[in-house]
């Protein structure tokens, strides 16, 4: 018998991140190089929300979240990596509808 399949659910105000680690390296905007063994301090980096809480308000399964990684909890679901955080660790979202944007634009 095949084991059972169990779907994930947040609870609360959490939200699941899926990040996309670099490991390689990266070039300013510049053109310098950056290599990946380089640690920037408090560097701030960009997920796509996998899954929301029921009290989360301000975010939305698809969008784009801006947060520091080094503050959340870790997991791994079938060999991807995932933060788990609070909707209030969340700097910025980048969603295709907004009333209160900064006219950038990923």
């Amino acid at each position: 018998m095949a084991d059972p399949k169990f779907e994930i659910q947040m609870l609360h105000d959490r939200v699941m991140v899926k990040v996309e680690r670099d490991a390689e390296e990266r070039r300013s905007s510049a053109g310098i190089v950056i290599p990946a063994t380089v640690k920037l301090a408090n560097r701030l980096v960009w997920g796509e929300v996998c899954g929301a809480g029921s009290s989360v308000r301000s975010v939305k399964t698809g969008d784009k979240v801006l947060f520091n990684p080094e503050e959340q909890f870790e997991v791994e679901v079938q060999g991807h990596l995932y933060l788990v955080m609070r909707e209030r660790d969340l700097h910025a979202v980048a969603t295709q509808q907004t009333d209160h944007g900064t006219g950038l634009y990923l």
